[in-house]
């Protein structure tokens, strides 16, 4: 045989070799999954809710007119800090001047007439004196008919002069109105606190609210010494939620600062939507009490807050991608479990959970410390079976897989 044929079937062999043995050396062969693990051990686990909203002082007043005029002074600016009864703004008052002109003059007119109907009773009733005096002395001077008349003009004028004095009281009550109204044009701070809105300026029109129109709103006072986050929360986390539950808040105009806060009150009803606002879900509104707010805090900041609404210091705990879901023995409806690695094979195991928190669940039953479950990759727990085998990721493959 030529020798170049001889290296030709040597060559062929070390080829065919190599591709039926180093498979088997180095396990490609193998379809055997490679998982990562766990040991279930104990941990302590927060629960919480997430979030978002706005915040608002808990207390400020949105302050409108209650008189339609041209404002012809406006004492702040927004932002300012005001004291109660501080006069904020003063409205026109020359048309209500005139009112309370008319009004008066209305009254001086019914006290006189008041006056004037008090006179014609007194000389009725004088008149029906002497008619009584002649008709006692001698009827036939007087006639029944006469003294008729005389009782009942007696009576008309008593109406009259009662009603002239009620026309008094109606007459003091518009003069009293108006001189309310007066005083409405000069708009004072209902509150201490500080102007988070000012929306009118010096020679606008303030516009009073009626049924369909809310009217103006001048501005407004809050007071900031307490800030509340308004959040909205859906309908299926409002039942974890207790009065008092700490959060924790952050706002995007404070980066990288965390402020602490308490639950102070949760909505009894749902949030309305309206329009193109309206959706399926349900949401309530649950208000937070800040507890260490900053001082350049302004109103309506957007806000996100984890709300806590369960803890366990040392609670038996595992990664909560180890969880799936299976067909129970029954056959009625899913359960829930973990593949437990026993030797080289992955043994379902059901269990039962307790809280979640940000990466594990805490188990109730179905595991000990120390046992060792299956926590990734998601496809292979998705995929194994009750009995598959399975081989541990090494040191590099776990480092590899840990950022699936």
């Amino acid at each position: 045989m030529k020798r170049w044929i001889k290296v030709a079937l040597g060559v062929a062999v070390v080829v065919v070799a190599a591709a039926v043995g180093l498979p088997l050396l180095f396990g490609a062969g193998d379809r055997t999954p490679e998982v990562r693990t766990e040991e279930v051990a104990t941990r302590e686990l927060v629960s919480v809710i997430t979030a978002t909203g706005n915040v608002r002082p808990r207390r400020q007043v949105n302050i409108s007119s209650d008189v339609m005029g041209r404002v012809v002074e406006v004492n702040v600016e927004e932002g300012d800090e005001v004291e109660r009864g501080m006069l904020l703004l003063r409205i026109d008052p020359s048309a209500i001047e005139a009112q309370v002109s008319r009004a008066r003059a209305g009254l001086s007119q019914a006290q006189a007439q008041v006056t004037q109907s008090r006179a014609n009773l007194i000389q009725a009733e004088r008149d029906l004196a002497r008619v009584e005096g002649i008709r006692a002395t001698d009827p036939n001077l007087v006639s029944r008919q006469a003294l008729d008349d005389a009782e009942t003009q007696v009576e008309i004028l008593r109406s009259v002069l009662e009603s002239s004095e009620f026309g008094v009281e109606q007459a003091r009550a518009q003069l009293a109105e108006v001189e309310d109204q007066r005083t409405r044009t000069t708009i004072r701070a209902p509150i201490s606190g500080r102007v988070t809105r000012l929306n009118i300026e010096e020679g606008e029109t303030a516009v009073v609210g009626t049924m369909n129109n809310p009217g103006s709103l001048l501005l407004t006072v809050g007071d900031l010494s307490v800030i509340e986050a308004v959040l909205t929360v859906d309908e299926t986390d409002v039942p974890r939620i207790a009065l008092g539950d700490s959060a924790v808040v952050e706002m995007d105009a404070f980066p990288g600062q965390e402020f602490a806060g308490v639950v102070a009150r949760i909505g009894n009803s749902a949030i309305q939507a309206t329009g193109s606002q309206a959706r399926a879900s349900v949401d309530f509104e649950v208000v937070l009490t800040l507890l260490d707010p900053p001082e350049a805090l302004r109103p309506d900041l957007s806000a996100t807050a984890e709300i806590i609404v369960d803890r366990r210091d040392d609670a038996l705990a595992v990664p909560i991608i180890s969880v799936a879901l299976r067909p129970s023995e029954d056959g009625d409806e899913d359960e829930e479990g973990v593949f437990v690695v026993d030797g080289d094979r992955a043994v379902w195991t059901p269990v039962t959970l307790g809280i979640t928190g940000a990466t594990h669940f805490e188990v109730l039953s179905g595991l000990s410390a120390g046992d060792v479950v299956v926590s990734g990759p998601f496809q292979s727990i998705q995929t194994l079976q009750d009995g598959d085998a399975v081989r541990r990721m090494g040191a590099s493959g776990a480092a590899a897989a840990s950022r699936d």
